[in-house]
């Protein structure tokens, strides 16, 4: 299914973060439980970074196709923008991304309100080599 990119954020990092906003496989992600564990890897899952497309790909029917270059990038710090194709490199180096699927993208990145139990699902989802 295709999510338009004004729905997603991407955001630099050494782990890098994608957020979905009203994502159709939000339901089909793990539900985080508490924030103060480590964010669960998504059995089953898989992302293809690509400067042009990214695909969140999961098990059965469920996955996303994402049109990266049009889609917004954070710099590694709040202040700075970023680029697809460094967002895509970190990606490759951390060997996958955090995907995280919110009913909407928040007006800032606040960890704590990011991982809320219950309303926030997703983790670390491995890049297809």
């Amino acid at each position: 299914m295709l999510l338009p990119p004004e729905k997603t954020l991407f955001v630099r990092g050494a782990t890098p973060l994608l957020l979905l906003a009203g994502a159709p496989v939000h339901d089909a992600l793990p539900r985080l439980a508490d924030p103060a564990e480590t964010l669960p890897r998504c059995e089953g899952w898989s992302i293809v970074p690509r400067l042009t497309l990214c695909v969140v790909d999961g098990p059965g029917d469920h996955g996303v196709l994402i049109p990266a270059l049009a889609a917004p990038v954070m710099g590694a710090t709040d202040t700075e923008p970023g680029e697809m194709a460094d967002w895509c490199e970190d990606a490759e180096r951390a060997g996958g991304a955090i995907v995280l699927s919110l009913d909407h993208l928040p007006p800032t990145l606040d960890w704590p309100s990011l991982l809320t139990p219950g309303t926030t699902h997703g983790g670390f989802v491995p890049a297809l080599p």
